[in-house]
C-alpha cells in the first residue's frame, strides 16, 4: 500500500475514466494528490475550462472519496525536465506517480519515482478529446462523465463556450 499518490491530468472535462483511474488509485494508496495540469490555460480548444472550473469538477466527481483527495492546479513550465521539480515544489509529498502519459512516465522515472499504469476504462469514448468534439456536434456526452460533473458544466454554459471557441478561426491573446 503506498501512502500518498501523484496522478496528473488535464481533465478537460472531469470524466468517467477519471474517476475509474481514482478508484484504482485509492484501492492501492491510502490517499492521492490530482495535478490539475496546464493551470494556466483555458478558453482555449485544448482546455476549454478554467483550473478552478476542473477543480470544482474533480470535487463533484469524486463524490465521497474527496476526504482522501488533494487537488492542486499546476501550470506548466517550458521545460519539460524542469516540470517535475516544478509539481515537487507544488504538492503534499508523494510516492508513487499513476499515468498512462508517456513522456509523464520517462520525467518522474528520471528523478526517482516509482510510476505505475493505470487500467484503461471505455478508451475509445472516455478522454476529453473525444467528449469536447461530442458537445461540438450536439452529441450525447452526458454519460461520459459523473451526474454532478454534467450539471456543473450545463451550470457554466459549458457546451456553449466549448461551441463558440471551435467558431473562432483562431484565439487571440491579449497583447503584454
Amino acid at each position: 500500500m503506498y501512502n500518498r499518490a501523484f496522478y496528473p491530468g488535464r481533465f478537460q472535462p472531469f470524466h468517467l475514466g477519471h474517476l475509474h483511474a481514482i478508484r484504482h488509485i485509492l484501492k492501492v494508496s491510502r490517499e492521492i494528490v490530482i495535478g490539475v495540469a496546464a493551470a494556466q490555460f483555458n478558453y482555449t480548444r485544448e482546455n476549454p475550462f478554467t483550473a478552478g472550473e476542473r477543480v470544482e469538477m474533480i470535487r463533484l466527481g469524486v463524490g465521497d472519496l474527496w476526504s482522501r483527495t488533494y487537488v492542486i492546479p499546476i501550470e506548466n513550465v517550458s521545460n519539460n525536465l524542469e516540470w517535475v521539480t516544478h509539481v515537487i515544489a507544488l504538492t503534499p509529498r508523494f510516492d508513487v506517480v499513476f499515468t498512462n502519459n508517456k513522456l509523464v512516465k520517462i520525467l518522474f522515472k528520471r528523478h526517482g519515482f516509482r510510476v505505475e499504469p493505470i487500467p484503461w476504462f471505455k478508451k475509445d469514448r472516455c478522454s476529453g478529446r473525444i467528449i469536447r468534439k461530442l458537445m461540438l456536434k450536439g452529441d450525447e456526452w452526458k454519460n461520459l462523465v459523473p451526474e454532478d460533473v454534467a450539471l456543473f458544466v450545463e451550470r457554466i454554459d459549458g457546451v456553449k463556450r466549448v461551441r463558440e471557441i471551435f467558431s473562432l478561426e483562431e484565439a487571440r491573446l491579449p497583447l503584454r
